[in-house]
């Protein structure tokens, strides 16, 4: 059943998963005791996730792809639907000024917002090939308006990272896809103004570029979590303090179990740690960017390549936030990161690539058969 399936790929995603298992529980072990009273209880939950996240990449990898080119692009719809959501009182939770969180039974929590970078990526497929779904008869305005209202409202809760990610997809996407350079050029004159306004209107998005520009002005507000990931990379050195012996995570690094788990990993485990991971990475994206350009089909390649630039950015602009190369911003960094709902998208996503690479498969299959036969 699952013999077309790419060995080489699942299992740079399955050492990922492993490798963010073991980082769960020791960037998180501390805080969940003082928190919680139990060591464990981030670890049991993210296993949980695993579990189901592997479950669903399985489930991935076999959906018929013809019912993904026709309908695949609701999906955006649904995760939009899951965004509007988090704005009715008793679904949505608020944390640190924002509602990104829908409420689920078992004090579970869900991010919306995963699901809609993951879908953007079927709704860009199929608006390429709209002769074969849903979407030929949708007039032009109504289209904008399918991509443009999400968009506002991942802005209005305020989600700003997951709305850059969706619009660099998106320009990426239609650059490789042959969008003329004078086209390219008035997008960039369009989004940069843009851009640098709904940074410069917002206090904390400002506090942050300032932060980012200069951490050292001030040391214990602002450019404190920079500052204390700096120093936990600096302390990891070539080979790493060792597993567990990490100091920053002992509540001098915000968000050491999310958004700065790298910080964490790179003081224990070192140099060597932090490369060999993000050699599991770029070979995560280049084995994507591979599966894009052996397909045929236009509606697979865009499939294949939005999923391996999504991923890309999730992981770049995590990194350069932790090493303090970029602002800080609340993304987590796929697979080692604590968090069910990326967890999850990120299977999907990836059974998906995988799906496509069966598919492929079975493709070059009929191709040498016939190729003997003649």
């Amino acid at each position: 059943m699952f013999r077309h399936l790419s060995s080489s790929l699942l299992l740079a995603i399955m050492t990922l998963m492993g490798v963010g298992l073991v980082q769960v529980y020791s960037a998180s072990f501390v805080f969940a005791t003082e928190s919680y009273g139990d060591g464990l209880f981030f670890f049991k939950r993210q296993l949980l996730f695993s579990v189901i996240a592997f479950m669903t990449l399985l489930g991935a990898a076999q959906l018929p792809m013809r019912s993904i080119e026709k309908y695949g692009w609701t999906a955006w719809i649904l995760g939009a639907l899951m965004v509007l959501a988090t704005f009715i009182p008793g679904l949505g939770i608020r944390v640190g000024g924002a509602i990104r969180w829908l409420q689920l039974p078992f004090g579970l929590r869900f991010e919306p917002s995963e699901i809609l970078k993951l879908s953007f990526t079927l709704l860009f497929a199929a608006l390429l090939d709209r002769k074969n779904n849903l979407l030929k008869d949708v007039k032009p305005g109504y289209l904008f308006l399918l991509v443009a209202v999400p968009l506002m409202l991942l802005l209005r809760q305020p989600d700003f990272g997951s709305f850059a990610i969706i619009i660099l997809v998106g320009v990426t996407l239609l650059f490789c896809f042959g969008l003329r350079w004078r086209y390219i050029a008035t997008s960039f004159a369009v989004i940069i103004p843009a851009f640098y306004f709904l940074v410069m209107t917002k206090a904390y998005r400002r506090e942050r570029v300032l932060a980012f520009l200069d951490p050292w002005s001030d040391p214990e507000q602002r450019g404190f979590q920079v500052i204390q990931s700096m120093l936990s990379f600096s302390n990891g050195r070539l080979s790493g303090v060792g597993l567990g012996q990490g100091q920053g995570k002992l509540f001098f690094l915000p968000e050491a179990h999310t958004d700065f788990t790298m910080a964490v990993f790179g003081e224990e485990t070192g140099f060597l740690g932090f490369f060999l991971v993000m050699s599991l990475y770029g070979f995560i994206v280049l084995r994507g960017f591979q599966i894009a350009v052996r397909c045929q089909n236009g509606f697979h390649k865009a499939m294949a390549l939005g999923i391996s630039i999504t991923f890309s950015l999730n992981v770049l602009i995590n990194v350069g936030v932790v090493m303090g190369l970029l602002p800080t911003k609340g993304l987590t960094l796929p697979f080692l990161s604590y968090g069910g709902s990326s967890l999850v998208a990120l299977c999907l996503m990836f059974g998906l690539l995988l799906n496509i690479e069966r598919h492929l498969h079975t493709e070059d299959s009929v191709f040498r058969t016939a190729k003997t036969k003649r």
